[in-house]
């Protein structure tokens, strides 16, 4: 049995949402380990770019961008097929794109005696925001896998890596659709990974403490000043480690979870959270 990551070099990898700020962190990691690397991104432009980028880093070995929307089954399809010509049969599946939205995001974190006109609260969401939030993280995960882990069950073997969230243990307020779809794919991850378990394919996923993120940023930092929102304030306040993560620190337990180290794992999703989801507050 491997004791490192070595079994990964010459692996074919693809990960959606390859583009984003922990996507290309992801990405690296891939490229260190010497597997081929597909980005799949919605805005082929954006993932050629940071194709273009990893393929230019000496420890890279090859990357390269095929479009994708990850909620759309024949953009998926097309991949897969592009994918099978140029690469072969997919190795391993990082499902990394999603992201939360202001429209599916609440004004205030609870309802008070005094919101008598409930403005800003859970009755005046919008729902059309709250299903893109919903479908982006959720279906954007069932469906990739759906059509990009069918070469991996068929050779009976593989690596599937979902990106979770804290907001699936603990809900974050204000987040209701994003801390669901998080929620729902730690279910559908340990759902997977029994459906699978017969046929040599593994199913895990990684929990991110938090980072700043374009999609958080707006929540817990203050565009004017960039110091901390009183809600970033509380967040650092419930991480132990007292600080955001950083994107680089997902990597080593992405690599783990895909190589032969963890032969006999499946359905687990593991916290790199810095203690937060351990911590009572006392």
């Amino acid at each position: 049995m491997m004791n490192d990551f070595s079994d990964l070099k010459g692996k074919v990898a693809a990960i959606t949402g390859g583009s984003g700020v922990i996507g290309q962190t992801l990405v690296k990691g891939l490229c260190r380990a010497g597997m081929t690397v597909i980005i799949l991104d919605v805005n082929p432009a954006r993932g050629a770019i940071t194709a273009a980028e990893m393929v230019a880093r000496p420890d890279c070995s090859v990357a390269a961008a095929i479009g994708a929307s990850v909620t759309d089954r024949e953009s998926l399809l097309k991949a897969r097929e592009e994918i099978r010509s140029k690469f072969g049969a997919l190795d391993i599946l990082v499902n990394c794109a999603g992201g939360n939205k202001a429209s599916a995001t609440t004004v205030k974190e609870v309802i008070t005696a005094d919101d008598k006109e409930l403005k800003g609260t859970f009755f005046d969401l919008d729902i059309a925001g709250f299903d893109g939030v919903f479908d982006l993280n959720f279906k954007g995960t069932v469906l990739p896998t759906m059509i990009l882990s069918e070469d991996m069950v068929k050779k009976g073997s593989g690596s599937i890596l979902n990106i979770s969230s804290m907001n699936a243990y603990r809900p974050l307020t204000k987040i209701p659709a994003y801390s669901a779809a998080k929620a729902a794919i730690n279910n559908f991850t340990q759902w997977l990974a029994v459906h699978f378990a017969p046929t040599g394919v593994r199913v895990n996923a990684i929990a991110p403490g938090f980072l700043l993120t374009n999609q958080n940023r707006f929540l817990l930092t203050d565009e004017q000043t960039g110091e901390m929102t009183p809600r970033g304030r509380k967040i650092i306040s419930a991480t132990p480690m007292g600080r955001y993560a950083e994107p680089e620190e997902l990597v080593g337990t992405m690599l783990y979870l895909l190589s032969g180290t963890s032969s006999f794992v499946t359905g687990v999703v593991i916290p790199v959270d810095g203690g937060f989801s351990a911590y009572s507050g006392v």
